[in-house]
């Protein structure tokens, strides 16, 4: 079974089109880097994926549930990291994870069991009373990757996950990641740092101007001895700029 199906899916908001007919099918188990300039679409893709926003045409499918009918089945399938993170800054972070896993059903000894794991596996410690409004950004990231984890998901979305995140925490998450897919568990990862996405994702997924322009593993997308960032100027278009008048 298909973990995610784009079939024809377009998104407009009023004239600008910011996703356009993408059709795109993610088996189970798969590890996918999707990647796109600023602008291109990613963000839409995935906030269409997980039901925040609805298509303007095209069908949606999160492991053989269609979104617009059932969404609400297919989101407790499913974890979320957004970039903008969105966490409840006036609660500690044990709290907001209790608020978290109660969403999702889970009894409250479990939830603070695999709190408790989280936050030791992240290094995460801030003081009992800290409330996550006084939470550095790094901090934040993690407890939003907490959050994201916590239920157990099958699907697994995560927006530049490593943006402001040490180079320990780094390694500790691409660890983390790469066991569940080992476990079979789905992640579709989007991030700027395509050195990050060379080594951790063997599928890619490039758009551009809302538009799938290339999928694949690394051999499929005929990368021979480029970089991926080769392989993506290539395919998005360079603009050949980089000179400033005045110096």
């Amino acid at each position: 079974m298909a973990a995610l199906v784009f079939e024809n899916v377009t998104k407009r908001f009023g004239e600008k089109v910011a996703v356009d007919e993408l059709s795109l099918r993610i088996e189970e188990g798969d590890f996918v880097g999707l990647l796109g300039r600023n602008g291109a679409g990613k963000s839409t893709t995935l906030k269409m994926a997980t039901g925040l926003v609805p298509a303007t045409s095209g069908r949606i499918e999160v492991l053989g549930l269609d979104i617009a009918s059932r969404g609400l089945e297919a989101r407790r399938l499913m974890g979320v990291m957004p970039e903008d993170m969105a966490l409840l800054e006036l609660l500690t972070g044990p709290q907001y994870l209790r608020f978290v896993g109660r969403m999702y059903g889970l009894d409250d000894d479990v939830i603070d069991r695999r709190a408790a794991e989280l936050f030791d596996t992240l290094d995460l410690a801030p003081g009992a009373r800290t409330l996550v409004a006084d939470y550095s950004f790094g901090m934040k990231k993690k407890l939003a990757l907490c959050s994201a984890l916590i239920h157990g998901p099958k699907l697994v979305f995560l927006d530049e996950p490593f943006e402001g995140i040490d180079a320990v925490t780094n390694r500790t998450i691409k660890d983390i990641l790469l066991s569940l897919q080992q476990k079979g568990v789905t992640l579709v990862l989007t991030s700027h740092i395509l050195e990050v996405v060379e080594r951790l994702c063997p599928r890619i997924a490039i758009i551009d101007e809302g538009r799938l322009k290339a999928f694949g593993t690394h051999d499929e997308l005929g990368r021979g001895q480029r970089t991926l960032e080769s392989l993506f100027v290539d395919l998005v278009g360079s603009t050949q700029k980089g000179q400033l008048s005045w110096l």
